[in-house]
């Protein structure tokens, strides 16, 4: 049987929406420069890392939250041991 072809018209290449190609921003500036010591997130910080939480305490996603690897990682990292700890829920209300 062959493929229906889809009833909308492809878009132009003109008519796209073009990516910001440019470099993609730091969510922590002011942390990790050469005379930071210790993770860019501690566990300690329960404001923050409420902030990177879904409202089911589940931790956002690197392109949610803004974050690149590294700080997802130490996100990651950071909310296991507040949960650990007590200070941050392992599931919503």
């Amino acid at each position: 049987m062959p493929r229906m072809r889809s009833k909308t018209r492809p878009t132009r290449a003109s008519a796209r929406k073009k990516k910001d190609r440019s470099r993609p921003r730091r969510r922590f500036r002011d942390r990790g420069g050469k005379d930071w010591e210790g993770p860019l997130i501690d566990y300690k910080e329960v404001d923050l890392l409420r902030k990177m939480m879904t409202t089911s305490h589940k931790i956002m996603s690197r392109k949610r939250a803004g974050t690149n690897a590294a700080e997802q990682r130490d996100l990651k990292t950071a909310v296991k041991r507040a949960r650990y700890m007590g200070l941050l829920q392992y599931t919503g209300p």
